[in-house]
């Protein structure tokens, strides 16, 4: 098997293995890292047909973390992808309407994030073991609401690991913020921001940039990594969601080997589309990656015009984990349109960093193809809610909700009935308030946690047991701060003193 390296999209002269990658998360030139090829699946797709999800995920994941041992790599396959899911299936595949939906949110805290964040601890601390790391490794890391609780979850008590978490205070669901705010563990702090989520995340990578801060921390014992899809470790572990889904359409009969399927993912920070992309560019049979935003479309308008800008109005939306203006993962695919070059990547991240707007050349925008970009906005996500469930008896979340709607609309534009796989993002009982407002507006005025026992009678679908969890956990997390105190927040949890 080929060795895959991994270097800065800004700096194609740094070589890492993938457990250095994976342990440092970002680079210092506030690059990301990405792999030196796209591996191409080595075993047939008839045979990962006969594979259930675990067996995929070592067959994809082995090709990208090449400095892992089988027995490294299937030690954290099996640890993660155990019985905090509720299914065996992991990633169930049902058929509504004219759409399949991959179903994501079956872990822990009812989100896709679970997918990816089960098994990154179990990544990064077998990267420490094997590199000889004694420092203790602080996960940093910005939320839009899903990211959060998961990586909470992952990390909490994990031996040799501390985790803080940022989020918009006034810019998560009632769900998503107890989710975070109840989280037990001494190794977690939550703290709640004055911003969006771009402070947020402009915020830590920030810090991740500030190398006399990087300097303190390493002789105070700490070593900075991130659990967001900005990780390699986190971004590889969803790209086995398509090669997955594939797999288990050919299985059903509902393709031959072979024919092409079209793929559509509600995108904030681009990470989960990117995966998409990666599948495809493994030889899984993709045709079209339709990218669907909410109201907050920067990527809509990019696919359509070559212009990235998030100069606009920032819209808090009822799919709050899309509610993102700077999508971080997007640098990955730049890099990859400018053919490897870590010098235009440079350019075009100044630019957006000074102005917030570049625009791709044309000789550059054919790597962008095999995408393409539709939104919904409020209405339209509460339409599609309501509609799967007066019609199918299916509910389905509002960022789930707004890919339904975005492939209703690219159908009828351009009456491609290729088999699609929407990615289904979130647990309906994540979003109660808004699904259940979409359904009928009476339940608009409800609790949250009377809403969940509303949902559960009007679904039937059981309540999951991280929603039951929260309904009485105290709060442990009270701290709020400034978007420019976030380095001052870290110091002190960590004690270090300016």
């Amino acid at each position: 098997m080929q060795e895959i390296t991994y270097h800065s999209t800004r700096d194609n002269s740094l070589k890492l293995t993938a457990s250095q990658a994976i342990l440092q998360g970002l680079s210092e030139d506030g690059g990301l890292f990405v792999p030196s090829e796209i591996p191409t699946l080595d075993i047939p797709m008839e045979k990962l047909a006969r594979m259930d999800y675990r067996q995929t995920a070592y067959e994809v994941m082995k090709l990208f973390f090449t400095d892992f041992t089988e027995e490294e790599l299937k030690n954290c396959i099996e640890r993660a992808y155990d019985s905090k899911f509720d299914t065996s299936e992991i990633a169930p595949l049902e058929k509504h309407g004219d759409a399949w939906f991959l179903e994501l949110y079956h872990g822990a805290t009812i989100a896709f994030k679970d997918m990816a964040l089960s098994i990154l601890p179990h990544l990064m601390t077998t990267s420490a073991r094997k590199k000889g790391i004694t420092n203790e490794i602080v996960i940093l890391t910005a939320t839009s609401g899903d990211t959060g609780k998961a990586a909470l979850s992952g990390f909490a008590d994990v031996a040799g690991t501390k985790i803080i978490v940022f989020y918009p205070k006034d810019g998560v669901s009632p769900i998503q913020k107890k989710q975070m705010v109840t989280q037990r563990g001494d190794n977690t702090f939550v703290v709640g921001i004055n911003g969006n989520f771009d402070d947020a995340q402009t915020g830590v990578k920030n810090i991740f940039g500030d190398r006399k801060l990087g300097q303190e921390l390493d002789r105070a014992g700490y070593q900075l990594s991130s659990a967001n899809s900005i990780n390699i470790g986190r971004l590889i572990p969803q790209v086995v969601y398509y090669v997955y889904s594939y797999a288990k359409l050919l299985e059903r009969g509902v393709i031959q080997n072979g024919d092409p399927i079209n793929v559509v993912v509600p995108t904030g920070n681009f990470g989960n589309i990117l995966a998409a992309y990666y599948a495809k560019r493994m030889g899984t049979p993709i045709r079209k990656l339709i990218c669907a935003s909410n109201e907050n479309k920067v990527l809509y308008d990019f696919f359509r015009t070559g212009t990235y800008d998030r100069n606009r109005e920032f819209i808090l939306t009822s799919s709050p984990s899309m509610d993102i203006l700077i999508s971080s993962n997007l640098e990955r695919l730049i890099w990859l349109c400018a053919g490897g070059s870590d010098q235009q990547v440079r350019l075009f991240m100044d630019q957006l960093a000074q102005t917030g707007v570049y625009t791709l050349p044309e000789e550059m925008r054919g790597g962008l193809s095999a995408f393409c970009g539709y939104y919904a906005d409020e209405e339209e996500t509460a339409e599609s809610i309501r509609n799967y469930y007066r019609h199918d008896g299916y509910v389905i979340d509002t960022h789930t909700a707004v890919a339904a709607h975005v492939y209703d609309q690219y159908r009828q534009e351009t009456g491609d009935e290729t088999p699609t796989v929407i990615a289904s993002t979130a647990s309906p009982y994540k979003f109660t308030r808004s699904v259940l407002a979409a359904i009928d507006p009476k339940y608009a005025g409800e609790d949250d946690f009377v809403l969940i026992d509303r949902l559960h009678e009007l679904s039937g679908m059981k309540i999951p047991r991280a929603v039951e969890e929260i309904r009485t956990a105290p709060v442990l997390h009270r701290t709020i701060c400034e978007k420019s105190e976030m380095e001052k927040a870290v110091r002190k949890f960590l004690r270090i003193c300016d």
